[in-house]
């Protein structure tokens, strides 16, 4: 009895040293995969959503270096990092992706200077609008290159 005995109980023994048995394993798996999937849900400042609307937290977060060209003559800026255009509208800032009263050809060859700031235009604009007025053209725009001048000389010679 006793050598029948020690088997059972060390058959026993080898199936208690298992934790976890393998459907129960699938069981841990599932819901482990259920937890990580579903994330962080929660609102941020403000009131609670509406009912059936969820912000989802977002697991990582960076920071985003502005980097702004200011088009005086349409008193707009644009953020190739953003891809936006920023711009007054009444007395409120507005971020769009395309520009107002200008197709993007249009503003795109009209004058422009890079910015060298890194927050909100509104931050900057009265002191930026100031330094470049609607009517602003960069230093030389307003002269043809010195070659221009030479071929069109009244004497026939075109210069030479």
């Amino acid at each position: 009895m006793a050598a029948g005995g020690g088997a059972d109980y060390s058959d026993r023994m080898n199936r208690k040293r298992l934790f976890l048995t393998p459907s129960s394993i699938g069981l841990v798996s599932g819901a482990v995969l259920l937890v990580s999937l579903t994330g962080c849900v929660g609102y941020v400042d403000g009131p609670p959503p509406q009912q059936g609307s969820v912000y989802i937290e977002p697991y990582a977060t960076f920071a985003v270096v502005d980097d702004y060209v200011y088009y005086p003559s349409y008193e707009c800026y644009y953020s190739a990092s953003r891809h936006q255009y920023a711009y007054r509208e009444g007395n409120d800032w507005v971020a769009r992706t395309a520009p107002r009263g200008a197709s993007l050809e249009t503003m795109r060859a009209s004058p422009s200077v890079p910015m060298n700031f890194h927050d909100s235009p509104a931050n900057h604009h009265a002191a930026v609008a100031q330094q470049y007025p609607k009517n602003w053209r960069p230093p030389g725009a307003n002269q043809r290159p010195q070659e221009d001048r030479k071929d069109n000389q009244p004497d026939g010679n075109n210069g030479k």
